[in-house]
């Protein structure tokens, strides 16, 4: 590592500017103390490595300490979003930069070290003649990984966390369902690997163009190389998450972290979205956290992963100031409720005392003519359809980092020849759901190497239909023939009356996952494919829907 050189300065006149836009845009409240910025401060770690942090310090009296770790550096989002706005309120910001990203010592190893550099930071901090003797720690993503990784032996000075769409098991997210997700994985390592190259201006063009770029990559056999001229020899640790399939062993149980969850007793702020790509995640950390007695609240938008750094941004930094006022012991402010969640359909926000609210189960069989009624299918009904991976079943929409995800028109989905599609009639009355659908199949395969995927949609009296829920598994070739459970995403909907109710089958969903060669060989490796005949019995399938009674 070159020479350090910590520097404090204050804000300069256009950087005072740049807040009080940002303040405007974020509809934050005025600022009521000065900053100042103290760069590149050396942080020692237990094997010699040197990260770099820097200090935001209020030159007002300080309401407490915040604790952001994050491998995304410190330009002028990073740090309008998570350092100077908590500064310009009283706040001390330490923004901590992780191994091997943007001057910190050691190699970029994702995931795999911030346990012990979080504690390390933190030992850091406690020498600090400033520090107050208690911290927060907050942050999105990322951000919230390296918050778990500290909860895995929580600092007795941590006061509270704020985890905004923050996985505790990324080898799980990497590989929901049993299928490597392929999109999300690799448009995140080609927007990492690069990020050192350019300033925010050209990152964020670079970012936006992400789903076109990958787009021809994500469809190279062998799937290992499809990062080779995208990432170059940045692509190592990609082409090792995709290789790696044993979730037990190698690397990834570092990045397995659900211990925090039963270690965390200080009280805890989740942010997610319904379409983000952690959301799953995030509701078992509320759920557990609850259950454990811990307090714990939690926020769900009609957002994708990217809108918590964007247009949720205003109403979640709110909630932030809230919390960290409450839980510093100053001004205490009172949520509404311990929940809140959007009711997509109905288009409105509700608060809860916990979620998911009390439902009753409402069951929708599938009819053959591709109808959807509330009576079981008697009659035998086969139905069928072909997944062929040279061909594969497209993503559009859904819970994908994408310019392809989130809520979509999906019609298409339910015209392809490798979907089956079944439609209820025109709702008599409104229909409101909230928690986890599930749908179960009489499924079988002449190929024993297969994926399922189902989709829950919402269909509106023009014939547009609108993404909801869905599920994806990867089957166990030993129990082809048998029938197959899906728990779909949980929801907050309000089918409205008039509109209709859709369940479509298939194959796949490419690529947020990645396709099912069909072929049994090493799926990072080949590219040998076979295609699936598959058979519904619709006398054993249904759909169960948690009805808002």
């Amino acid at each position: 590592m070159s020479e350090i050189r910590t520097s404090t300065r204050v804000p300069s006149l256009v950087q005072r500017g740049l807040d009080r836009a940002a303040a405007a845009l974020l509809k934050l409240p005025s600022a009521d103390s000065g900053y100042t910025v103290t760069a590149d401060i050396p942080v020692e770690t237990r094997d010699g490595t040197t990260l770099l942090v820097d200090h935001y310090a209020p030159t007002g009296a300080a309401l407490g300490t915040i604790l952001v770790r994050s491998p995304y550096g410190r330009n002028q989002m990073q740090t309008a979003l998570y350092t100077r706005p908590y500064a310009a309120r009283g706040y001390h910001v330490v923004l901590a930069r992780c191994r091997g990203t943007f001057g910190s010592g050691g190699a970029w190893e994702p995931m795999i070290n911030e346990i012990d550099d979080g504690a390390d930071t933190v030992a850091w901090l406690r020498r600090q003649p400033w520090f107050g003797g208690r911290f927060a720690t907050l942050g999105v993503s990322y951000l919230g990984f390296t918050q778990w990784a500290l909860l895995q032996d929580p600092p007795p000075e941590l006061v509270t966390a704020i985890v905004q769409v923050g996985p505790h098991d990324f080898a799980r997210a990497a590989y929901n369902g049993g299928a490597f997700t392929l999109n999300d994985m690799l448009g995140w390592w080609d927007a990492v690997a690069h990020q050192e190259e350019m300033g925010l201006l050209r990152g964020a063009i670079y970012l936006s163009g992400m789903s076109k770029r990958i787009e021809g990559p994500l469809r190279t056999l062998p799937v290992v190389e499809c990062g080779r001229d995208l990432l170059g020899e940045k692509g190592d640790w990609f082409r090792k998450w995709i290789s790696e399939r044993d979730l037990t062993a190698g690397h990834w149980p570092k990045t397995r972290l659900a211990d925090s969850l039963d270690r965390v007793q200080v009280p805890v702020l989740i942010h997610t979205g319904w379409q983000d790509i952690f959301f799953q995640q995030s509701l078992e950390q509320y759920q557990h956290l609850r259950q454990r007695g811990v307090d714990v609240a939690m926020t769900v938008g009609p957002w994708e992963h990217l809108d918590i750094e964007g247009k949720a941004a205003p109403m979640l930094m709110a909630e932030n100031f809230d919390w960290l006022a409450t839980h510093f012991g100053g001004t205490a402010v009172r949520r509404s409720a311990p929940v809140k969640v959007f009711v997509t359909g109905a288009e409105e926000w509700r608060d809860d005392s916990a979620w998911p609210p009390e439902t009753m189960p409402e069951t929708l069989y599938p009819q053959p003519g591709g109808t959807l009624g509330d009576q079981v299918c008697k009659s035998p009904a086969l139905t069928s359809f072909t997944y062929d991976p040279t061909d594969p079943t497209p993503s559009i929409g859904g819970r994908l980092m994408s310019s392809l995800g989130g809520y979509k028109d999906d019609s298409e989905l339910a015209r392809r020849q490798d979907t089956l599609a079944f439609t209820g009639p025109a709702l008599a009355h409104a229909v409101e759901i909230a928690g986890t659908p599930v749908v179960q199949l009489a499924h079988g395969s002449d190929n024993p190497h297969a994926d399922i995927f189902v989709r829950l949609s919402d269909i509106d009296p023009e014939g547009r239909s609108t993404n909801v829920s869905e599920g994806f598994v990867r089957l166990d070739p030993a129990a082809n023939g048998t029938d197959v459970r899906l728990d779909l995403d949980a929801v907050a909907h309000r089918f409205a009356a008039g509109h209709r109710i859709s369940l479509v089958i298939a194959g796949g969903s490419y690529p947020r996952w990645e396709r099912n060669l069909g072929t049994g060989a090493d799926p990072a490796h080949s590219t040998e494919t076979a295609p699936s005949n598959r058979t519904i019995d619709l006398t054993r399938s249904q759909l169960v829907l948690p009805v808002v009674s």
